[in-house]
């Protein structure tokens, strides 16, 4: 080096070296971390938030809360948890659900693990060293024998494409990217885009804040009653009491919920019998109540037909207006094939004198200024924007990493036409690659929680069998990769689900190829098939 010469930089990477890493500190991140550092693995984890949650972290949107019980959408993997752990209501609100997860963490030292507010950058497989190289956004690189994205089902976040959006003056809130500090709509004239589920969660309670409240609906949805409250004490009981009994019968369950499977058709009864029993469902206050009173409610569009019919009549009785009752009934698909809603008082917030809903389908809007949203008929003065437009779901969290495997594949190349997966938790050409919740896993049709288990308990026992036997890799062929993913269309091709547009089929992100993202024959038979792989030395993978 000559005397003129700079000095050399100082390296801006820090190498480490673990047995795995692992993205997200949500349900499904928080877990591997557990389960993988209790198995003697060394383990790194990152977050882009500043603390644990995931959704319940980032989504704190008001009105923000679960839609499956909370005695059952939690762990159960630990019976002393489950006991000492009890919940205010029966459907908990996101502070509930986010002090929950991060007791967790306290209690099994999990966040010592974790490098909060860093974004995973890219995650390279080097087929050389038969390793990942994981980059963060701090400059970090972590070289890692296996790669566990528990990055989310709905994370990725969807905006519309609006002309004029970036000129509003006003405050913009996404519901899954809410501020941390209470935002004040008192006074104000806030528009909400959306009625999905966290919109109809949030507009009763932005409602009863605001000014005036315009929503603009492009899609009414289902929704049905929560009668939330105290949790049911019976339910709670049973949970500690049959501990193992009730985790067992929530795993092999359809829907890692509990309820007794219909065994008649909903056109098999008389129609005073099918309406008492539909009344008593839409007093019950579940998620599943009035699509599982009879078993053929998601194959048979006519059986289908008398739920959709009854919850219409519902919404006529509970809306004054009857343009407005007719804007909210859901027509075109079949009830249930978008997720159903849980609402409080939702329906009855379109009685308010201060509140307004705007058709799209009747009037579109065509684009945002300073201080309005403009659709085809008028100008709507807003002070405030609430964006309640989904998510990118399943795919979307993992594209937005877009892994490179084997030859350079990048995922987006293996997904362009289609997502496509062994299981839902491994893709052909992508060793030693985990996706929690990945398309073509049940976890978007299920309590995810249960799930999510499942996907990591897997997934670790995939990864002690190559430990125990000097393996390194697991890889899924692309024979059992077709077969797999062929079998989950198969499936939902028998019933009304992908006549949907809907974000299960990738319908609301334009360009998105259609293919039914999740496995829809159930959480149990799931378990089930996912056990006989494992017992056949995991069939359908190549170990090395």
């Amino acid at each position: 080096m000559s005397p003129t010469s700079p000095p050399a930089s100082p390296p801006t990477t820090v190498e480490a070296t673990v047995d795995a890493a692992v993205v997200g500190a949500g349900f499904s991140g928080l877990y591997a971390v557990h389960r993988l550092h209790d198995l003697g693995l060394s383990v790194r984890a990152f977050e882009a938030g500043g603390g644990v949650g995931g959704t319940w972290y980032w989504n704190r949107y008001p009105g923000a809360r679960c839609d499956i019980e909370s005695v059952y959408y939690s762990y159960s993997f630990d019976r002393e948890l489950t006991a000492e752990w009890q919940w205010s209501e029966r459907y908990a609100a996101q502070p509930e659900i986010l002090r929950y997860l991060e007791h967790v963490a306290d209690r099994f030292d999990l966040r010592r693990h974790f490098t909060f507010d860093t974004r995973v950058t890219g995650a390279a497989f080097d087929e050389t060293t038969g390793r990942w190289r994981v980059e963060t956004d701090g400059g970090e690189v972590v070289s890692a024998r296996h790669l566990v994205l528990g990055v989310g089902l709905l994370s990725q976040r969807a905006l519309p494409d609006i002309e004029g959006i970036g000129d509003f003056a006003g405050e913009i809130h996404h519901t899954g990217a809410w501020p941390h500090q209470a935002v004040d709509f008192t006074g104000r004239r806030v528009g909400v885009i959306g009625t999905g589920s966290t919109g109809i969660q949030a507009i009763p309670l932005i409602a009863r804040q605001a000014e005036h409240l315009t929503v603009f609906q492009r899609t009414p949805n289902f929704s049905l009653p929560a009668r939330n409250g105290s949790p049911d004490p019976e339910k709670s009981r049973r949970r500690i009491d049959e501990f193992d009994a009730v985790t067992e019968q929530l795993r092999t369950s359809s829907y890692g919920i509990l309820l007794d499977p219909p065994t008649r058709s909903a056109l098999e009864v008389s129609a005073e019998e099918r309406r008492s029993t539909y009344e008593a469902r839409w007093a019950e206050g579940t998620l599943t109540g009035i699509l599982q009173a009879y078993n053929d409610m998601v194959r048979n569009q006519e059986a289908n037909d008398t739920a959709a019919d009854f919850i219409r009549e519902r919404i006529r009785e509970i809306v004054a207006d009857p343009q407005v009752a007719d804007d909210l009934c859901p027509r075109g698909y079949a009830y249930g094939t978008k997720r159903p809603c849980l609402d409080s008082g939702y329906y009855a917030t379109y009685n308010r004198d201060d509140v307004e809903l705007v058709n799209l389908r009747r009037t579109p809007i065509e684009r945002i200024t300073g201080d309005a949203v403009v659709t085809s008929d008028r100008e709507h003065p807003v002070d405030a924007l609430v964006l309640a437009t989904g998510y990118d779901a399943q795919t979307g969290p993992l594209l937005a990493l877009d892994p490179v495997g084997r030859g350079g594949r990048r995922l987006s190349a293996h997904w362009e036409q289609g997502a496509r997966s062994y299981l839902g938790l491994t893709v052909a050409g992508f060793p030693n690659l985990y996706t929690i919740c990945g398309p073509g896993s049940p976890s978007a049709l299920s309590n995810a929680v249960v799930s999510i288990e499942q996907h990591v308990e897997w997934t670790a026992d995939l990864i002690v069998h190559l430990a125990d036997r000097g393996l390194t890799t697991a890889e899924a062929t692309d024979v059992a990769e077709k077969e797999w993913s062929a079998h989950v269309q198969e499936v939902a091709s028998y019933t009304l689900y992908p006549q949907t547009d809907s974000w299960l089929m990738g319908a609301n992100i334009p360009g998105k190829p259609r293919v039914f993202l999740p496995y829809i024959g159930g959480v149990g038979a799931y378990r089930a098939h996912c056990d006989q792989v494992a017992a056949e030395g995991y069939a359908g993978f190549e170990l090395a």
